[in-house]
């Protein structure tokens, strides 16, 4: 059974504008008034609240160096969040988290290695692997979440009570970003699996997905994380960094329902109602998740 959790947090993201508020905080609440509870209540999903985030601040110039925005009230989250993560978890259910942004990684990472352990799926327009070791810019976890996710950051982030990486960089696969990516190389060294988007546009989806399942191996719990900026801007332009060459929503769709099943749990990321006044947006996201992420953990309950 899916369990729905709304986590509204804007924190991971750089601001609009100086001294605006990014919208992803509004995302659960735009993807509820679209329908998307409707439907998937309807496939007997579940409500299984709202893990509420800090207060977002523009804290350029003045947090120290090497620290990200907003970094307090991001640990503070990620271990409330993986609280929750870890009770769905235990009851056999599988979190579907609406987001906010990528920082939400965290939290499921935390909460894979103190229930069991699993691997990632991240899904991504970019690799987010940007980290202290190879940028002078790190200060957005939004564009760093890979690499926190396998213990490539500051061990403040990766490390969050002793439990980094949260994540077994060989049971990690990263699909999505576009050729020109700064750190795609970088990735390629460091995780089982990169397929770019370009790829899964000329090869397929069901490619894509059946080179996940043969690095997962027998197990193949994993926790999926889905930024809709994957989308090419096209179909999705509500998001902050939105580049062109993504897919299309079909095939997004097509990804998800393929891996959904052996999934333990997912969040989606990067939504910004504020980039999407009429709605048309949402509801074209309201279609990927519930046709794609109906089946989540299904296989893994039936195992």
């Amino acid at each position: 059974m899916v369990a729905l959790v709304s986590a509204p947090t804007n924190l991971g993201l750089r601001p609009p504008v100086r001294g605006g508020v990014p919208g992803t905080a509004k995302a659960p609440e735009a993807l509820r008034e679209a329908g998307l509870h409707r439907r998937l209540h309807a496939g007997g999903a579940v409500d299984a609240g709202v893990v509420l985030p800090g207060r977002y601040v523009d804290d350029d110039g003045r947090r120290p160096k090497g620290t990200v925005r907003n970094q307090a009230a991001i640990v503070d989250h990620a271990r409330r969040l993986a609280h929750r993560l870890f009770e769905i978890r235990e009851s056999g259910e599988a979190p579907l988290v609406l987001g906010g942004d990528c920082s939400l990684v965290i939290a499921a990472g935390l909460a894979s290695r103190v229930s069991g352990g699993g691997g990632l799926v991240h899904i991504d327009g970019h690799t987010d692997f940007r980290h202290p070791g190879n940028s002078a810019a790190v200060g957005s976890v939004a564009g760093e979440d890979l690499a926190i996710a396998v213990g490539r950051h500051a061990p403040e982030l990766a490390g969050i009570d002793g439990l980094g990486p949260y994540f077994d960089a060989g049971r990690v696969a990263h699909i999505g970003h576009r050729y020109e990516d700064a750190f795609a190389e970088e990735v390629r060294d460091a995780i089982a699996l990169v397929v770019p988007a370009d790829e899964v546009i000329l090869h397929g989806a069901a490619r894509a997905a059946s080179r996940v399942r043969a690095i997962e191996g027998r197990g193949r719990d994993y926790w999926i994380q889905v930024d809709v900026d994957v989308l090419d801007p096209v179909h999705m332009p509500a998001v902050d960094s939105p580049d062109p060459g993504g897919l299309a929503p079909d095939e997004l769709t097509a990804l998800l329902r393929a891996l959904a099943p052996h999934a333990w749990g997912a969040s989606v990321t990067v939504f910004d109602p504020d980039l999407d006044p009429g709605g048309g947006h949402a509801s074209t996201l309201v279609d990927v998740i519930a046709e794609g992420l109906a089946e989540l953990g299904t296989a893994l309950r039936e195992d």
